[in-house]
């Protein structure tokens, strides 16, 4: 039964991370029709947005510390009941500032309590295919563009924001509630990580561990990782649209990336299992450097086709990987405070790429440094994570 009932964590994880990131996502359907509405600005609006990656930053650091002392279920259980709250008060709002501070703070902070906990609490049950559970897990962040959004938009169609916003935070409570009730903590004695292994983090403290070399090359490769993707996945209808693709096409081509991150997440989880983390995380890092710089060589909408389908399936894919490497290094005691940190850094590398990107076109009325820029941060990304130690149950080093 316990064996079986692995499965079912996966499959809750994988639908929470889809409906509560999907959520906080849709703003961007939900962009214009409030604009219309209120008459507030756009980037009043958009700022929630920034508020919401600074907000998850130390949100995804506070619930992991938390998995770690009270178990998963009651932090998912708790996102699940406020991120219902934060959408069903936005709909309610009439002043930008509260807009900001409900749909910023209070969303972003509901919505970090999914990710975290639930890669925390899929690798407790795993010991095989743990880097193919993991990446189904995060599977659902892939799901969700495809999913949420849609819904959103035919809801404000069918009726208008404020409702649309309303039904969607109901929906969260229906859909996260009972998905919440059904994480457990896996059974004692359950996974095994190999006769005689040491796993790095057993008798280790929080503080030693933030200390050590381990987390220093994790955190910086995953905040480098993040920062280099965040701007060109941002900016890339623009930029599409920039080099002569029609609008609706160029919306195509960050539908086809969301879709390719999913089999991206499959397949770099299956050879993380069968190749080992660290060197299938390392050849992503590098595909995705070059291909952010092959960007600046396409103008037809085939080409941005076939570069999304390598970009989306790369950046979608090595995301789950930190997650197993933290495992390997630092064990299950202590994973999520270590992992919340280091998912706090790479909130704030993608808050970087956005900011970046529209600073560049506002200055020189091209995207072209801004692909430069993060072809280069990628291969940054690259050069830190070989400093990966080769071993990684073996004894902590100091930074």
């Amino acid at each position: 039964m316990a064996t079986s009932y692995r499965w079912v964590i996966v499959a809750a994880g994988a639908l929470m991370t889809c409906v509560a990131l999907g959520a906080m996502f849709s703003l961007a359907i939900f962009l214009e029709p409030i604009s219309a509405d209120t008459n507030w600005s756009r980037a009043g609006i958009s700022s929630a947005m920034t508020l919401n990656f600074l907000v998850m930053g130390v949100g995804g650091f506070m619930w992991g510390a938390a998995t770690d002392r009270f178990g998963p279920r009651i932090v998912v259980l708790i996102g699940a009941v406020l991120l219902g709250l934060a959408l069903v008060l936005a709909s309610q709002v009439h002043s930008l500032l509260i807009f900001q501070a409900i749909y910023g703070v209070l969303v972003g902070l509901a919505a970090s309590a999914f990710f975290a906990p639930m890669i925390v609490a899929t690798t407790a049950w795993f010991d095989k295919h743990r880097s193919l559970a993991v990446s189904l897990v995060s599977a659902g962040m892939g799901v969700a563009p495809m999913t949420i959004s849609p819904f959103a938009r035919w809801l404000i169609t069918a009726y208008d924001w404020r409702t649309a916003m309303f039904y969607i935070g109901v929906m969260s409570w229906v859909l996260l509630i009972p998905a919440a009730l059904l994480v457990r903590r896996a059974p004692e004695g359950l996974v095994s990580d190999g006769e005689g292994a040491n796993i790095a983090g057993d008798g280790m403290t929080v503080g030693q561990a933030f200390k050590s070399m381990q987390f220093l090359v994790l955190g910086l490769t995953f905040f480098a990782c993040c920062m280099a993707h965040s701007g060109p996945i941002f900016h890339m209808v623009s930029y599409a649209m920039a080099c002569g693709v029609a609008p609706m096409a160029a919306v195509s081509i960050y539908s086809v990336e969301g879709l390719a991150g999913l089999g991206g997440r499959v397949v770099f989880g299956i050879l993380g299992d069968r190749l080992g983390v660290k060197p299938v995380l390392i050849a992503g890092l590098l595909i995705q450097s070059v291909v952010i710089a092959a960007y600046l060589m396409v103008s037809k909408l085939g080409e941005f086709y076939a570069l999304a389908v390598i970009f989306g399936g790369t950046y979608g894919g090595v995301m789950p990987l930190y997650a197993v490497l933290a495992r390997d290094y630092f064990g299950p005691r202590i994973l999520g405070t270590v992992f919340g940190a280091a998912t706090m850094l790479s909130c704030i590398g993608m808050a970087f790429g956005p900011l970046a990107g529209g600073w560049v076109y506002d200055a020189y009325a091209s995207y072209t440094w801004l692909f430069i820029g993060s072809a280069i941060v990628g291969l940054g990304a690259v050069a830190i994570a070989l400093a990966f130690p080769p071993q990684p149950r073996q004894q902590l080093q100091p930074a």
